[in-house]
């Protein structure tokens, strides 16, 4: 069992099992009702998506020194009690589950779905 991250929107594998989006906003111009079937996301879940303040420096990041500052702050911010619980949670859920979890961006990269990688290994999640 493990966690597939994944760009919201891409093609589905077999068992990749129920699709978390951890975006901040639901896709623009796609109806609630075909999120799923656009293969966007079956659950929306933006309590793991970055700030709005944290979001704009990912957006606007062009150097690494820049990218470094907003990975950081994305990180300070998965620290919460909230965000912790519900980290570990998820990793202890890829110990008996498939399921996946994603974004928009088109690279992983520079997105805060890698350091979301990081932070489910941290905790012993199965990530693929």
């Amino acid at each position: 069992m493990t966690i597939r991250i994944v760009r919201l929107g891409t093609n589905r594998i077999p068992s990749e099992g129920l699709r978390i989006g951890t975006v901040r906003r639901p896709p623009r111009g796609v109806p609630k009702s075909e999120y799923s079937a656009q293969n966007w996301y079956d659950v929306w879940f933006p309590n793991l998506s970055p700030s709005p303040e944290t979001m704009k420096l990912g957006q606007a990041a062009q150097t690494p020194s820049e990218w470094n500052a907003f990975f950081r702050k994305y990180r300070a911010e998965m620290t919460t009690p909230e965000s912790s619980k519900t980290l570990d949670l998820l990793a202890a859920l890829s110990q008996e589950t498939n399921f996946s979890m994603g974004c928009y961006c088109a690279d992983e990269a520079h997105c805060h779905r890698s350091m979301l990688r990081s932070l489910l290994l941290e905790r012993g999640a199965k990530v693929e």
